[in-house]
């Protein structure tokens, strides 16, 4: 009961701070200016490029990939679209980051930490392999389907002393509003699971969805969900089934505020 009390508190205190959208700015002058130029030139292209690098002189680039995923180099953007995904051979539902590790561990190489700025630019990489696919989550294949449940409770459960879920600020009666001078977005929508890894204007750093869904986590006062375990894999699963549903494409690297 003081769990519930505590969110309905907040969310009220919430409700009288916010503005709808079309009454405040969410952006300077400047920052809107700047945003525009990296809308053009965004930073992290270069992290991209790095991240290519990267892939084929330590792991043997796209070739590598694709034999390691088992699949053609000529089907690899539509299978990276669907990333999470069940690996077979991993034996698990895994993300893109996670598939970089085993080739280094299959090569004999020591794993690229999950949480590293040379891991977060060959994810950047890769993912872009897959620019202008739908994003295309397999809900038939069995193991997909339990990450996606699990991945839909961490989504829609509250926690912490506020009692706050991921729901409770991008729910449909929620987006729009204003926090923190930015309005609360629908994930579908803005096709999270197309857009990152983007570069973020205010840590001017490359982040991945899962390092920015930490972010979210901290910022509400929730135990913080390490990167790469299974609950942070459903997470991702379930967010991406969001941009499916709207036929969004994967367009990387995003720009974010």
């Amino acid at each position: 009961m003081k769990k519930v009390i505590l969110s309905l508190a907040f969310l009220s205190t919430m409700a009288m701070l916010q503005l709808n959208a079309g009454e405040q700015f969410t952006m300077s002058d400047a920052d809107r200016a700047m945003y525009k130029e990296m809308l053009e030139n965004n930073p992290a292209e270069i992290h991209v490029e790095e991240g290519g690098e990267i892939l084929e002189e330590s792991l043997g680039g796209e070739e590598a990939l694709a034999k390691f995923l088992g699949v053609s180099e000529k089907d690899l953007p539509k299978y990276i679209a669907g990333f999470p995904r069940y690996v077979k051979k991993l034996g698990n539902v895994v993300g893109l980051d996670q598939v970089m590790q085993a080739m280094e561990a299959e090569q004999g190489k020591k794993k690229t930490k999950l949480k590293s700025g040379k891991m977060f630019s060959m994810m950047a990489y890769v993912k872009s392999l897959a620019n202008d696919e739908l994003v295309n989550i397999d809900l038939s294949e069995p193991h997909e389907k339990v990450a996606y449940e699990l991945g839909k409770t961490t989504y829609m459960t509250a926690r912490g002393g506020r009692g706050l879920a991921c729901n409770s600020c991008h729910s449909a009666d929620i987006v729009g509003q204003v926090l923190r001078t930015q309005p609360l977005p629908d994930l579908g929508e803005v096709a999270v699971a197309g857009t990152w890894p983007a570069y973020r204007m205010t840590k001017s750093s490359l982040r991945t969805p899962q390092r920015r869904f930490q972010g979210c986590m901290k910022n509400a006062l929730l135990k913080v969900i390490p990167i790469g375990s299974k609950e942070m894999i459903a997470l991702e699963v379930y967010v991406a089934t969001l941009a499916q549903e709207k036929n969004k494409k994967i367009s990387i690297p995003g720009l974010k505020r």
